[in-house]
């Protein structure tokens, strides 16, 4: 069988690139003739996954010799990011579906899609799909409303194999840019870090250095600040830096979805910050202590995050 994936590869964004790299090994394992990934930088996805890649906007060729299309994992369809990326992730499937390819729709999570023509196109796809797996009840609910039948599955994330721990007692803070992370959330944030861990070495965890670092470096400088000073910002990090970063961490206080992943599965104190519906599903189904950057007081989520 000849595989193409479509997903958010080769923008060097931490979780997607994971994602990317379980599913094409378990799909070389089970004996795929080819894998090809849709990717934004063809020549590097090539380079990290060992397998085919072909452009975000040259995948025709690629799907007419192909069998199956995969679409996942990730938050593919949905609208709160863009619009755009909606209809484009919908668009390489109805391709794949006008040239008769099986559709597989992996371990994503749905919605939330806010545009009701974007829910109409992508029900109309997803009823074609030969299989769907979710990764969240939310988004099997969603699903349920439109009578549309899904496997609840694990994130992909949580397949992957960590090393043994090595815990140091240092705190992990893993922060994205993002509407709501401004001078007075990060000062807030930076306030309850310095009180409540002020003898811990921090690590600032940049796991997308286009949008992470700058954050990163502005938290790090507001730490300083209040008077602390083992603190470093983690940067240019490999899928496996990363992993082994999160993994040998005591505590843990991250926005992106798959640094919280990391942390549940390295049993990582771990305490999500809530900027998007997909991390607000993760922390309920694990019950994770969650802020949420509006809130005025973080002590009683962190208390949680103690005991």
């Amino acid at each position: 069988m000849k595989y193409v994936v479509s997903g958010y590869i080769g923008f060097d964004n931490f979780g997607d690139e994971a994602i990317a790299h379980v599913l094409s090994q378990k799909l070389k394992k089970s004996g795929a003739e080819k894998v090809t990934l849709i990717s934004s930088n063809p020549e590097r996805t090539s380079e990290l996954h060992g397998v085919y890649s072909c452009g975000m906007l040259k995948f025709l060729p690629s799907l007419l010799e192909a069998d199956v299309l995969i679409s996942g994992g990730g938050s593919l369809l949905q609208d709160v990011t863009s619009v755009k990326s909606l209809i484009y992730y919908l668009g390489v499937i109805y391709s794949a579906l006008i040239l008769g390819k099986k559709v597989e729709i992996f371990a994503q999570g749905i919605g939330p899609i806010n545009s009701s023509f974007g829910r109409f196109l992508t029900k109309f796809a997803l009823k074609r799909a030969y299989k769907i797996t979710v990764r969240d009840r939310k988004s099997q609910e969603l699903l349920n409303s439109w009578n549309i039948k899904s496997e609840l599955v694990k994130d992909p994330v949580f397949d992957i194999e960590l090393s043994p721990k090595n815990q140091t007692g240092t705190v992990g803070i893993q922060l994205r840019s993002f509407n709501g992370v401004d001078e007075i959330f990060l000062n807030r944030l930076a306030d309850t870090i310095s009180q409540r861990f002020s003898d811990k070495n921090i690590q600032i965890i940049s796991l997308q250095d286009k949008l992470d670092l700058p954050v990163c470096e502005q938290f790090a400088q507001t730490l300083q600040n209040k008077g602390m000073e083992n603190i470093e910002v983690k940067k240019q990090l490999s899928v496996n830096d990363a992993i082994d970063i999160i993994s040998n961490l005591e505590y843990l206080v991250a926005m992106r979805f798959h640094a919280n992943v990391i942390g549940i599965k390295a049993g990582v104190k771990t305490l999500a910050i809530n900027y998007d519906p997909k991390v607000e599903r993760l922390a309920e189904e694990y019950n994770l202590p969650m802020i949420n950057m509006q809130d005025s007081d973080f002590s009683g989520q962190f208390e949680r995050l103690f005991n």
